[in-house]
């Protein structure tokens, strides 16, 4: 049994949509941080620790999405 199939989806979307998007004004730091990994200014550590805090809940929900599409097909 995987570790992704021990946490349940609804925890992984508030954890998305809160931890993944916070602060949410004046815009939420997964966005600035994409926005400076595409303009190739993301080189301070602390923005790329910024940016893995932020990324890691979205890289978490997809993952279980992508395995529950996966274990579902497969039986």
């Amino acid at each position: 049994m995987s570790i992704l199939d021990q946490i349940p989806l609804h925890l992984a979307v508030i954890a998305a949509l809160t931890l993944g998007l916070a602060p949410f004004f004046p815009e939420p730091h997964i966005v600035e941080k994409l926005r400076m990994l595409m303009q190739g200014t993301l080189v301070r550590p602390i923005d790329m620790a910024d940016l893995a805090m932020h990324g890691l809940p979205w890289l978490v929900l997809l993952a279980k999405l992508i395995r529950m599409a996966v274990t579902r097909s497969a039986s």
